[in-house]
């Protein structure tokens, strides 16, 4: 993967550029937001434990050795390893807070009021700080101290029940709850400072796996709206818009197509299959009428669809202007022609040598998002600490006595 092949353009300045964010994080979520941040130009500076780092460090080694996790939550971040409660430690989180403009933390619920760093206090040292806590269910309710995993979040907000087969229900094959936490919370930041442009004054969000999810699945919640029945778990087919889903062609291969209107499904019948006169069936002549009578629909299609090879498949739906897609794998997205055509992959440093990564979603035309190394456990503390007016003998006792 030769990610250097096109020359990137030169970055000019970014919307978050001198903003400094402070991250007391771990895992996903919070991750997520301050890499986001940072993607706009924002100093990140990320607070670790000492001689242990985040833990997401070590959920897996694909990536050279490091972290798929880690690697593809914390680049452009500066890592500062601290132990918040030591004496020392707390008095530089003070110096880092007083300057910052954003905190990020998602540490367990209290565990920053313990610290001795609640809001109040926050407010006192710096007014125009922003501070965000990510926790699974929010800062208060019932649910406020229950240990909030991302496979919990996706069981109790009601996602396991509707993905999945009739057989099986099944977790998203990524971790929703916390990436939906981490990306509202980013867009909350965002918001949050352009409050702060009109104000001057810092503001507090109280941001929950939990919520985000439950707005990421709004239809499903709707879907039941006043005790009607939820739709059923259809694998990869669509529960309430048919024909959508995978459909096989004659040699084996899969191609996944979609009709999402009235109008396209007369083309459908005409030019696809070839059975105009399935468009003014009644069993099918709406999608509430199809949904109903869905094997016998999708019993048909199967049978016309295997008299094709995946190419002939491809090249009718394509005649009748019907969306289609493949069923690529991960590992088909580094070479993907959209991709590559894109100019979406960079190189970026690494502790473990150069890698690739990809540049987040929304290209503009004034600026290149920031695409700066993953960080070495600890690799900034010693120039963040002199930064904050530490003298060298004063880290060299941090250091020996495990501050840092």
């Amino acid at each position: 993967m030769d990610a250097s092949a096109t020359p990137a353009p030169a970055a000019g300045p970014r919307p978050l550029d001198g903003i400094l964010v402070v991250a007391l994080e771990h895992a996903v979520a919070a991750p997520v937001c301050t890499r986001h941040l940072a993607d706009q130009g924002a100093r990140v500076i990320k607070i670790e434990r000492p001689g242990e780092g985040d833990f997401a460090r070590r959920y897996d080694q694909r990536v050279k050795g490091m972290s798929s996790y880690f690697v593809w939550g914390n680049r452009s971040k500066e890592s500062l390893t601290l132990d918040v409660k030591a004496p020392l430690g707390q008095e530089a989180l003070r110096r880092l807070l007083a300057r910052a403009d954003v905190l990020v933390q998602n540490l367990a619920p209290g565990a920053v009021e313990r610290l001795g760093f609640g809001r109040e206090r926050l407010a006192g040292l710096n007014p125009r700080l922003i501070t965000c806590d990510i926790s699974g269910y929010g800062l208060d309710g019932p649910y406020r101290d229950h240990k909030a995993y991302d496979m919990m979040i996706q069981a109790e907000s009601g996602l396991l029940s509707v993905t999945g087969t009739p057989e099986a229900i099944a977790r998203t094959g990524f971790s929703s709850a916390d990436i939906g936490a981490g990306l509202y919370a980013y867009s909350s930041i965002m918001a949050a400072l352009l409050l702060r442009g009109r104000t001057g004054k810092g503001s507090h969000i109280d941001l929950s796996m939990y919520e985000a999810l439950t707005e990421l699945i709004g239809n499903p919640i709707y879907y039941t709206y006043e005790g009607q029945p939820p739709a059923p778990r259809t694998g990869a087919f669509h529960p309430s818009v048919v024909p959508y889903g995978p459909f096989a062609a004659g040699d084996g291969g899969q191609v996944m197509m979609g009709v999402q209107n009235e109008r396209e499904w007369v083309v459908f019948c005409e030019k696809a299959l070839r059975r105009p006169e399935l468009a003014t069936d009644p069993r099918f002549s709406s999608n509430l009428a199809r949904t109903a009578n869905r094997a016998a629909l999708e019993a048909i299609i199967s049978e016309c669809f295997a008299q094709l090879d995946t190419a002939g498949l491809e090249a009718r739906l394509a005649q009748a202007n019907i969306a289609t897609g493949r069923i690529n794998t991960p590992g088909e997205f580094w070479q993907h022609p959209q991709n590559l055509a894109r100019n979406r992959l960079r190189t970026i440093s690494s502790p473990a040598g150069p890698i690739t990564s990809w540049l987040p979603p929304g290209v503009s035309d004034a600026y290149e998002a920031r695409m700066d190394p993953v960080p070495a456990l600890g690799e900034h503390t010693d120039a963040v600490l002199a930064e904050l007016g530490f003298t060298p003998a004063e880290v060299a006792g941090m250091r020996a006595d495990g501050v840092i």
